[in-house]
């Protein structure tokens, strides 16, 4: 197993990362604030010691694969805690700073189905939440493996509410049970895990109670999105359907594209521009670019390209950056699969980097934060023209199938064994 200090291959940074406001930014849930992956600060970081970056704090994160999200100098991310004996998904809240621990709330039990442990050189799952909190107006929500939606207070970590999806809408769990977050737009949360005629909930978010539901579709592992289509606000839900837009306010269907399902689908749409969607999953499942359109009060969705057991998504959302797409494109290539650039127009490659995994990526600034999957942070440009890496360093210990966060100018990135905070505001010395 690689060490979380392992010297850094590096290419000199040219590029200015810098924060513009002194308050840090927050990244208050999956995928960030406006769920695409993508940062709206500076990055400001003339080069890495030839060590690599130092990390401002690391901490024990046992067990999952939570992300971490950032709100008002906390960070928050679920783990695998015994209490009384019990293992169970626990909800962690810690100092941005400092990465002291300042509360845990604990949640459902966890034993999952089919995750099998996720020793050194396995690649299995193993006991570990997969879902992501999302903290709003001084609340934090989860919604764990066994469908469970857990509001508590930010500060304290006291539940204000929960609300039990199986027992309360017939909800229907999948294998390995929930990996989407809850995600919150206005006055609700929006989730999927419903019974028949209940598949899909709009929920208040202060008082738990549902709102509205709906439809018939049984749930993946894709976390909703939240995104402008035409002048309208939708919620895209990725279903074993396919895809399924709805009003956030009333839960009524917009528009729906039909997908093949197979086994999983764990990757978020995504929305790219003011009409086009792009998905993708494993298992053969491949990608596809949709273009959604609109007569009168009627939306319309159609294929622009379709590739079948190609540019396969595993659980890695790409994200979406001056007409192309940038992300780990692969399925089970544990320590291999490559990050990619592709032409959104016509799916069409145009760079390819072995060696990731199947990590994350997250958009700063033009340039890409890639977290592999055995720890490796590396900083690359979003650019089509050629892959041109910046700088990289093995950062963390355990398997990372984790997003990473950017906030305040810092990088949050998590493994099944630790988290770490590494500040990019600094000028780093060189050696």
């Amino acid at each position: 197993m690689k060490t979380p200090h392992a010297p850094l291959t590096l290419l000199a940074l040219t590029f200015a990362l810098g924060v513009s406001s002194a308050h840090a930014a927050d990244w208050p849930n999956y995928r960030g604030p406006r769920h695409n992956g993508i940062s709206t600060e500076k990055l400001t970081v003339a080069a890495w010691p030839a060590a690599g970056p130092q990390a401002e704090w690391r901490t024990p994160t046992p067990g999952g694969f939570s992300s971490i999200v950032i709100a008002d100098q906390r960070a928050y991310t679920l783990v695998t805690r015994e209490f009384e004996g019990v293992k169970r998904e626990t909800l962690v809240a810690l100092d941005a700073t400092s990465g002291k621990e300042l509360w845990v709330t604990p949640l459902s039990t966890v034993k999952y189905d089919g995750g099998g442990d996720a020793g050194a050189g396995e690649n299995k799952g193993g006991d570990g939440a997969r879902s992501t909190p999302t903290v709003n107006d001084g609340q934090v929500y989860v919604l764990d493996a066994k469908l469970l939606l857990v509001c508590v207070n930010a500060q304290s970590g006291k539940e204000t509410w929960r609300k039990d999806l199986v027992a309360e809408h017939a909800g229907r769990n999948i294998s390995w049970q929930n990996a989407a977050s809850p995600v919150i737009d206005g006055d609700l949360v929006f989730v999927a895990g419903g019974g028949e005629g209940q598949a899909l909930l709009g929920i208040d978010k202060r008082t738990g109670k549902t709102v509205w539901k709906g439809q018939d579709d049984k749930m993946t592992h894709a976390t909703p999105v939240v995104a402008e289509l035409l002048g309208q606000k939708q919620v895209i839900f990725f279903t074993q359907s396919g895809l399924v837009a709805v009003h956030p306010a009333t839960g009524a269907v917009l528009w729906r594209q039909a997908y093949r399902y197979n086994i999983s689908t764990a990757a978020s749409p995504v929305v790219c521009g003011p009409d086009l969607v792009y998905c993708s999953a494993g298992y053969g499942v491949g990608a596809g670019l949709y273009r959604i359109s609109k007569n009168g009060d009627t939306y319309q969705s159609t294929e622009v390209w379709r590739q079948t057991g190609k540019l396969q998504n595993h659980w890695s959302t790409p994200v979406f950056h001056d007409g192309h797409l940038y992300g780990l494109f692969g399925f089970k290539e544990y320590g291999s699969c490559p990050l990619k650039c592709i032409e959104l127009a016509t799916g069409t490659e145009k760079w390819s980097s072995e060696g990731f995994g199947p990590g994350n990526v997250t958009l700063v600034d033009g340039h890409l934060i890639v977290l592999g999957d055995a720890g490796q942070l590396v900083l690359a440009e979003a650019t089509p023209t050629a892959f041109k890496e910046s700088a990289r360093a093995d950062v963390l210990a355990g398997k990372c199938w984790t997003t990473p966060t950017y906030a305040g100018g810092k990088v949050y990135a998590r493994s099944t064994q630790e988290a770490v905070c590494i500040d990019l505001t600094r000028k780093l010395a060189t050696r």
